[in-house]
């Protein structure tokens, strides 16, 4: 039996941890990301319906607008304690109070590099400093949390003496903060150790060594009772630890709720699409891979026993299961994928089907829901015929607000022209779509877009693969063009064709 350390405690006799979410400041950080006012507020309401105990809404000393944006956040009448991040500034303070938040992360150096040097100051002045504002800001009634800058690199004495004085001076929290991803986790646990023993702690980490979500447990077992993190672990350089990874680690591991799980999975989306960041394939708990399946031993395995190659099961955190193809694929999956789209084959037809998908899987080609259904057809015999198409599709942009005109037809009739506008012309072209079908059972989600160059030059080849689904059902679709917005529009209306069109979803002409 494996030993504990005597300065941790087990994480299985934690009743409470609390998140604390920075996607809207730390995250925002990250190099090219900029979110406006309207998905900073989706994002912190999609925060505050999933459980998030404090929601970091941005950093008040930016700028006018950021401090707009972060009011906007405060005035949303939200569950979540809403919090500023101030220097250590009494001016910083005041323009956090001036956006309504219900408290502040009050950042004071720590480290030597940040105490002597970056602010040229001394490690008295630099306490005494911060003993001021603390009382300065709980004095105007602000929740106060007090984090070392760069607590990981600090003289541990001096640590412990400069978040004491907070503590002491009235602050509600303090925070160890390993700023540039530089902790070990035995030197985490030496560090939050110590400050456990002055008062609530928080523990904010980086994943440049990639020790980010083990640094975190460690905290918690050595004190610390609150995690500050990002959805999909955005932020500076290699990012913060990922708060999905967080909740999904202490739920599945040690039985601790933090969040709502199944709602993790919308929250990375959304950050995605806000930020432009893709979540990386690979990505635990929210990558596209997290719960598909290939290789013909593991779909059997789950074919038989969900939890065979699982460690949970998808639904826990708002995902579903998924088998791909390819030329690791067996029998039994590439039937089990048919079924999905009752489709129906007997053996010797099977056996085609499964022939031809591991050889476009030797070439280096990903099959897709579109591809199996068009090998099972000609294995079976029967065709499919087209009900939803694109006619026309014109785009401008350049000069003013990019703007997409579709034309499309459904089952041979012709309907009329939709225009929409959009961020640039794949997103006004699909907005045109959306709004071309917009009402009618046609219609479709969209759950993820992707885009690979396959050619090089002016004039590459690019391949858009989109799925789209309706209910519980789901198509993948890839489509390869030297025009990315022609091929996300043919991609998302065959994708719409092969969910299938039902008979009453024929638009009508205005």
């Amino acid at each position: 039996m494996f030993g504990r350390h005597p300065d941790t405690r087990a994480l299985s006799e934690l009743s409470k941890v609390q998140l604390l979410d920075t996607t809207l400041r730390d995250g925002e950080q990250a190099p090219g990301v900029s979110m406006s006012a309207d998905e900073k507020a989706h994002i912190a309401r999609g925060l505050d319906d999933a459980g998030i105990d404090v929601i970091e809404a941005g950093s008040a000393p930016t700028g006018q607008q950021e401090r707009e944006t972060i009011a906007r956040v405060a005035d949303l009448d939200l569950d979540a304690t809403v919090t500023s991040f101030t220097r250590g500034v009494k001016r910083d303070i005041d323009q956090a109070m001036g956006c309504g938040v219900d408290g502040i992360n009050l950042v004071v150096p720590a480290s030597d590099r940040h105490v002597r040097e970056k602010v040229a100051t001394s490690w008295a002045e630099n306490r005494q400093q911060t003993v001021e504002l603390v009382e300065y800001a709980t004095d105007h009634d602000l929740w106060v949390e007090v984090i070392g800058e760069d607590g990981s690199r600090a003289d541990p004495d001096y640590l412990e003496d400069l978040l004491g004085a907070a503590i002491d001076a009235g602050a509600d929290r303090i925070c160890y903060a390993d700023t540039v991803g530089h902790a070990t986790p035995d030197r985490t646990l030496a560090y939050v150790s110590r400050l456990a023993e002055l008062g609530p702690v928080s523990t904010h980490t980086h994943d440049d060594l990639g020790l980010a979500v083990t640094n975190v447990l460690v905290s918690l077992a050595a004190g610390a009772d609150m995690v500050h993190g990002t959805i999909g672990g955005i932020g500076e350089r290699a990012g913060n630890v990922a708060l999905e990874e967080v909740a999904i680690a202490l739920a599945h591991g040690y039985g601790i709720e933090t969040m709502a799980l199944e709602q993790v999975y919308e929250l990375a989306q959304t950050v995605a699409a806000a930020t432009g960041i893709d979540l990386p394939p690979n990505k635990a708990v929210v990558g596209e891979n997290a719960f598909t399946h290939e290789s013909g031993i593991h779909t059997d395995g789950t074919l038989k026993d969900d939890a065979m190659y699982e460690p949970y099961p998808p639904e826990t955190v708002g995902r579903q299961r998924r088998l791909a193809l390819g030329k690791h694929a067996g029998r039994s999956g590439v039937r089990a994928a048919l079924e999905e789209h009752d489709v129906e084959v007997d053996d010797d037809e099977l056996e085609a089907v499964f022939q031809r998908v591991k050889q476009l899987g030797e070439r280096d080609k990903r099959v897709t829901d579109a591809d199996l259904l068009a090998i099972a057809e000609e294995a079976t015999g029967e065709t499919h015929e087209r009900r939803v198409e694109l006619v026309e599709l014109t785009t401008v942009a350049g000069v003013g607000t990019p703007t997409a005109t579709v034309v499309i037809s459904v089952d041979g009739d012709e309907r009329d022209p939709v225009s929409a506008t959009g961020t640039g012309p794949v997103d006004a072209a699909i907005s045109a779509v959306e709004e071309a079908l917009a009402g009618h059972a046609a219609a479709a989600a969209l759950d993820s877009y992707h885009v690979d160059a396959i050619t090089g030059g002016t004039d590459a080849v690019v391949t858009v693969e989109v799925t789209m689904s309706r209910g519980d059902r789901s198509v993948t679709v890839a489509q390869s063009d030297s025009d990315i917005t022609r091929a996300s529009v043919e991609a998302m209306l065959y994708a719409i064709d092969r969910l299938g069109v039902p008979d009453d979803a024929v638009p009508a002409d205005d």
